[in-house]
């Protein structure tokens, strides 16, 4: 038997259909990622740094620099990543809840296909032909 070569079982690795999956997942993520990102940061936290005061953005506000150092504290960029985080955790959620339902759904006429399938299996067939006529000759017998 041949050993197959490092690039050629890497090939076969890689187009196995759930590597190609989790592929398109990944980037479909981290678009999705961009996305909430841009709304936390474009929309949602300049309309919160608009209605806490002057309209400075949130980050800069809530930024706590440690005297006699350049060190700065983010808690601003801190509660904006929470709120990235919140934004995405609640579509996975909407998501998987979604999928499931679908799921329940497919799964519940899969089962009402069977069951139907099992009651046609079930009902009782009539008597064969050689059934019938043995039954009106023992008749004819009697009389």
């Amino acid at each position: 038997m041949k050993k197959k070569g490092f690039f050629a079982e890497f090939k076969e690795f890689i187009m196995r259909g759930n590597v190609i999956d989790m592929a398109v997942g990944v980037i479909i993520a981290t678009a999705f990622g961009k996305i909430t990102t841009s709304l936390v940061n474009d929309v949602i936290m300049p309309a919160i740094g608009l209605l806490t005061s002057d309209g400075a953005s949130f980050t800069e506000k809530l930024n706590w620099t440690i005297t006699g150092t350049e060190t700065t504290i983010g808690f601003g960029l801190f509660i904006e990543t929470i709120i990235n985080f919140l934004i995405i955790g609640f579509s996975v959620f909407v998501m998987i809840k979604i999928i499931n339902k679908v799921r329940e759904v497919a799964e519940t006429k899969l089962l009402k296909k069977k069951e139907e399938e099992e009651v046609v299996a079930e009902e009782p067939k009539g008597p064969t032909t050689e059934e019938l006529l043995s039954e009106i000759l023992a008749e004819l017998k009697k009389k």
